[in-house]
């Protein structure tokens, strides 16, 4: 950075110690950081015709005062101020709050300029900023920036003012001229004076366009950067094997893999036999098959000599995934074995002694697999399911049971695209994106709360079948603050209407972990016919046999969060339903009912539940290493993500990144995140 830009803040004029202060508690440093603090939002403040603006939007106009103005006070010196006002075509009503000493000013053909909320239908403006006289006194687009204490917005634009004045011509242009010209961006310069002081709307969008592709470019650049250092330090296992037997496999499989299944088996086979360690996420929405490939991974590790181990959240999905990976490699004598907490004594340590000496292929089990007593002769590949569930602690310690061990995150939880190349951009991600052949589509209906007699009937109807079902619940217990059903009294009630008829059984996070094992075991087992839940049952849990999936007060829960409590049922052969008990007040959970109607596609889902809840609230407020962008919106601008990244692939794979002039300012910036070291560059 230019020494003059790196200027601390109180050399700029008119900066004091209190003021630096201010500037300081805003993060504001140094010159370059008040030229980078970015404005929030805009003010339009030019005229525009009333017939392009929308209601409730923010309006200045010019007109002639048409009425006399009438002052009425009510409560404590709080006053009602309205008169009419001529504005071209338009006889509107002018209303000014707390303000009676303007009805001394106004006389009937006086022009005053007036700045306010346009209410459409009543053809009012409410008064924010009345100006007597023509508009000359005000400057169209002006920035709003974020202010503390004492320091005021006009302050801010004066102090940015003074800054552009005597340092922009210091700020050096960081992206090279071919991407200045093949996206038409502005320069760093001129995008910097048309974001702080931008005439008209188009320069403005201009700008912004240049910073959110630049914001994006740099992020991009330290994700593949990253990714590339990590890759050429982590020596991994070349896997070679017999091609014969690995087809063998393939052909005893019991359905034919889908186009998404072959694609995403060859890229994983692909990385295993590379001499890099592979560090892959594997998206797949419910049901999609991604056991299957896991298993195809697998087996690829045993033919060239090593052994797998496979980590998942809970002992009774470790049982579900044993029992049917068992099956699929008994006819070439692997030998699958399943380790959980509940397996002690003499039986445990047989089972240690036969995985040192790689008698033992693949080790099934919880976060049991991590604990210092584990030993794998070799271990070559780790697949974590459901990798959400477990900490990053947690995956390294099962990664690092083997040396330079290929890594295989699982996950079913529908990840948007947007999100899934910005939080895991130093990984690469396959996704199976379509369901196998023949899968019955689960009915989705939204209903009201007054149905649920209805509702009760249709789940004693298919439990009579020999089917079962799942009532979900936000709560455990009955909440003043939250007027929700809870889990006690839904099973309370369901326990009294099915008395006698059928058994119904109640799991919630306050259980310990046997009791929720036994819970589940009995359901699994067909011992309790309805299940009544809070969200615990969302991840996995297999009974095929269950074909009802109810949900209370589902406007609670995201789109998400909903898909995956739908993904319980449509297990097995049956027709399955998803009855979602809702009385939504908003308009967003109105549209969220809406949608789970209209689609039982996760990653249409993930999509529309990130537009409608953001990113933040998507991965939880303290999820890591979720960027923060000053300009650009991963949401919004998912296109100008897509370019940067592929720009920035392309950018930090080749040698003339890394060797020419002209990428200087873009690797200077990768030095300065503290991702490579300076003899990297050189």
């Amino acid at each position: 950075m230019n020494n003059r830009l790196s200027e601390p803040i109180s050399t700029l004029k008119g900066v004091g110690e209190e003021t630096t202060e201010l500037f300081n508690d805003l993060g504001i440093y140094t010159i370059y950081d008040l030229l980078e603090y970015f404005p929030y939002r805009y003010d339009d403040n030019s005229l525009k015709d009333l017939a392009d603006v929308k209601h409730d939007e923010r309006v200045t106009v010019e007109g002639k005062v048409h009425s006399e103005p009438s002052l009425t006070y009510f409560g404590k010196k709080r006053s009602r101020l309205t008169f009419r006002l001529l504005v071209g075509r338009y006889l509107l009503s002018v209303v000014c709050f707390n303000r009676p000493y303007f009805k001394n000013k106004l006389s009937i053909d006086s022009t005053v300029t007036v700045t306010g909320k346009w209410d459409k239908h009543r053809q009012t403006i409410t008064v924010q900023e009345l100006t007597f006289g023509p508009k000359q006194t005000l400057t169209g687009i002006e920035p709003v920036y974020s202010v503390k204490g004492k320091l005021t917005i006009k302050g801010m634009r004066k102090f940015i003012s003074l800054a552009m004045k005597e340092y922009l011509d210091d700020i050096h242009e960081i992206l090279p001229d071919e991407f200045l010209l093949k996206y038409k961006l502005q320069t760093r310069k001129e995008a910097l004076r048309s974001i702080h002081l931008p005439v008209g709307q188009e320069q403005l969008k201009q700008a912004r366009r240049r910073f959110v592709y630049e914001e994006f470019l740099l992020f991009q650049l330290k994700m593949q950067a990253l990714r590339k250092v990590q890759r050429e330090q982590s020596k991994g296992i070349e896997h070679k094997f017999d091609y014969e037997k690995f087809d063998e496999f393939l052909h005893t499989l019991p359905f034919p893999l889908t186009k998404a299944q072959s694609r995403v088996v060859n890229e994983i086979i692909t990385d295993m036999k590379s001499p890099f360690r592979m560090n892959r996420l594997l998206q797949g929405d419910v049901g999609s098959g991604k056991t299957v490939v896991a298993a195809i991974a697998i087996y690829a590790a045993i033919l060239s000599g090593y052994q797998g181990a496979l980590m998942v959240p809970t002992e009774i999905l470790a049982e579900q995934h044993a029992e049917s990976l068992v099956k699929m490699f008994e006819p070439f004598a692997v030998n699958v074995a399943l380790l959980t907490s509940s397996i002690k004594g003499k039986k445990r340590r047989e089972l240690l002694e036969k995985l040192r000496n790689n008698e033992i292929q693949l080790l099934i089990g919880t976060h049991a697999l991590i604990q210092d007593e584990i030993h794998f002769h070799q271990l070559g590949l780790v697949i974590t399911d459901e990798q959400h569930r477990f900490g990053v602690e947690q995956r390294r310690m099962l990664r690092e049971k083997g040396e330079n061990t290929d890594v295989l995150f699982m996950t079913a939880t529908p990840i948007p695209r947007t999100l899934a190349i910005t939080a895991f951009g130093e990984m690469d991600v396959s996704v199976i994106d379509e369901l196998p052949a023949g899968r019955k589509a689960i009915e989705t209906y939204w209903v009201k709360p007054t149905m649920l007699d209805r509702i009760l009937s249709f789940i004693e109807k298919e439990t009579s079948k020999g089917r079962q079902a799942y009532v979900i619940c936000p709560l455990i217990e009955e909440s003043d603050k939250l007027d929700v059903q809870n889990a006690l009294d839904v099973h309370s009630m369901l326990t009294h209407f099915f008395q006698g008829r059928f058994q119904v059984g109640l799991m919630h996070g306050r259980l310990t972990s046997e009791e929720k094992d036994s819970v589940m075991r009995r359901f699994s087992q067909n011992e309790v016919n309805i299940l009544v839940s809070t969200t615990v049952v969302e991840v996995g849990v297999n009974v095929p046999n269950a074909t009802i999936m109810v949900i209370y007060d589902a406007e609670r829960f995201g789109l998400s969060q909903l898909h995956q409590l739908r993904g319980r049922v449509g297990r097995g052969s049956e027709q399955s339903y998803c009855i979602l008990l809702a009385d939504p007040k908003s308009e967003t959970g109105k549209e969220r009912m809406k949608i789970m109607t209209e689609t039982n596609d996760g990653f249409v889902l993930s999509e529309r539940d990130l537009e409608l809840r953001g990113p933040g609230d998507f991965f939880g407020k303290k999820q890591s290493g979720m960027p923060i962008f000053k300009v650009a919106d991963m949401v919004h601008d998912y296109r100008a993500l897509e370019v940067a990244r592929q720009d920035a692939v392309e950018l930090v794979s080749s040698k003339a990144f890394w060797d020419e002039k002209k990428y200087e300012g873009l690797r200077m910036h990768l030095l300065q995140s503290g991702i490579l070291d300076g003899e990297k560059l050189d």
